[in-house]
């Protein structure tokens, strides 16, 4: 049995998770409006990897004999104004993610939950991969947006983007 507040954390991240891959969809659904299919692209993947992760902490918690509780996904409230604010946002909600993520640890941790936290040993490295990722989006926009024909470039190399699987194993 996981620690009380350990499992409501865990809980809490399903909702969480789902609500980044609503979030992505947005995203996506604002880039292809726009016409840059391949942003919407590299963001229609991010959604599903959203899910994947929701799909891991559902397993890990009934693993572990615990109910999970789904609770309604709130709206994204963010107004996506313009592609490059779109880019920052998803840096905000990553680094927003990895402190649900650390703060999940920080509680296994005070309980010595080992086992619940080699299991977030991969969230932070993924968090880790993520921000770095959409860093790198935010400084490529700001290198490249203004110039019509860098900005078809990146969309294109965003738009090779395929979906792969997380590899965690429970």
């Amino acid at each position: 049995m996981l620690d009380k507040k350990v499992a409501e954390l865990l809980n809490q991240q399903v909702n969480k998770e789902f609500y980044s891959a609503y979030l992505y969809l947005d995203f996506s659904n604002y880039y292809f409006d726009e016409g840059l299919d391949g942003f919407g692209n590299w963001y229609r993947i991010q959604a599903q990897e959203e899910r994947d992760h929701a799909m891991l902490f559902i397993q890990y918690l009934q693993n572990n004999g615990e109910k999970v509780s789904l609770e309604a996904i709130d709206r994204p409230g963010i107004e996506l104004t313009n592609a490059k604010v779109v880019l920052e946002e998803g840096l905000k909600h990553e680094q927003y993610v990895t402190s649900l993520i650390h703060t999940i640890y920080d509680a296994a941790y005070s309980v010595k939950d080992f086992r619940t936290m080699q299991f977030l040993d991969w969230f932070v490295k993924e968090q880790g991969e993520e921000e770095t990722n959409a860093d790198n989006l935010v400084k490529k926009f700001e290198l490249f947006g203004d110039d019509p024909k860098s900005l078809y470039m990146l969309d294109n190399e965003l738009g090779a983007r395929v979906y792969s699987a997380p590899s965690l194993t429970l």
